[in-house]
């Protein structure tokens, strides 16, 4: 269990925006050793020089998590920058809009890779050199609310927070049995001003944008999506209750006070109609 994180060293992916930019100031500020990932050269290089500012000891690493490559080279270079990792928040996410079935092949492959398979990757990369150490160090996924209650028009995203809870729940279990030095969490928050309704800007070139047309409803479901990230929490919330989540060791960490009520809702409709709660029509 990590309960004072000065000194330790942080891997965040995602790192430059958003939740992930949020822990990484937060930890700063805890004295921790940041190692800041991010797809987005722009945005990194901001990073740094706001961490160098601030005093913050830190490594840029640009990454493409769906890249296994990247992700080994990341670890490689935060242990040759810092020694031994001792937080690792999987972080980077996207998603895409749109009927399941009329996602193209490019969109579901997007979407899987970044927010499940680089999930999986991090993990599976990390969690030896973690455990080798021997010293206290902890996992952290980001999944979603999305991944505790499914819903219409994103069924890519919820397919990907659906599987991270799954992994984040097998892994915690598999690191009590063992007795591991290594804490597992997942993060689940509602809406949180962040620029996942913004996806489109670090798509593939060959994607064709993010957002089924509007015939299929999906433009108007594009709205509905940025305008409740929008109205959303802040992302140093969301960094605030990570830390005290992982301090208290936390499987789940949730940020939203109605997240309680909206998972019990969720689980006696289950349990007493065979069926969760049915979405209002997003095209009214």
């Amino acid at each position: 269990m990590i309960e004072d994180f000065a000194g330790k060293t942080a891997v965040i992916t995602g790192g430059a925006s958003g939740i992930g930019l949020a822990l990484v100031r937060r930890l700063g500020q805890e004295g921790a050793n940041v190692v800041v990932a991010d797809v987005e050269a722009g945005a990194l290089e901001r990073t740094a020089t706001e961490l160098d500012n601030a005093g913050v000891p830190n490594l840029a690493v640009l990454t493409d998590v769906t890249d296994q490559a990247q992700i080994t080279a990341l670890a490689d270079a935060a242990e040759q920058r810092f020694g031994p990792v001792h937080l690792l928040h999987n972080n980077a996410g996207v998603t895409t809009v749109g009927l399941a079935e009329e996602q193209s092949d490019a969109q579901w492959d997007w979407v899987l890779q970044v927010n499940l398979l680089a999930v999986i990757a991090g993990c599976r990369t990390f969690l030896p050199r973690m455990k080798a150490h021997g010293e206290a160090a902890h996992i952290l996924n980001t999944a979603s609310m999305a991944g505790m209650a499914g819903g219409p028009f994103m069924a890519p995203y919820f397919t990907t927070k659906f599987a991270v809870v799954g992994l984040s729940e097998g892994l915690w279990h598999e690191a009590q049995m063992v007795q591991s030095n290594v804490g597992i969490s997942v993060l689940c928050p509602a809406f949180v001003r962040t620029g996942i309704a913004r996806s489109d800007r670090n798509q593939p070139d060959t994607m064709g944008g993010w957002v089924v047309p509007e015939s299929q409803l999906g433009s108007k479901v594009g709205e509905h999506l940025t305008a409740g990230v929008d109205a959303g929490i802040e992302p140093s919330a969301v960094a605030d209750a990570i830390v005290a989540g992982i301090r208290e060791d936390k499987l789940w960490i949730l940020t939203h006070p109605e997240s309680a009520d909206s998972i019990r809702s969720r689980s006696d409709a289950i349990v007493s109609t065979g069926k969760p709660a049915q979405v209002r029509n997003l095209g009214n």
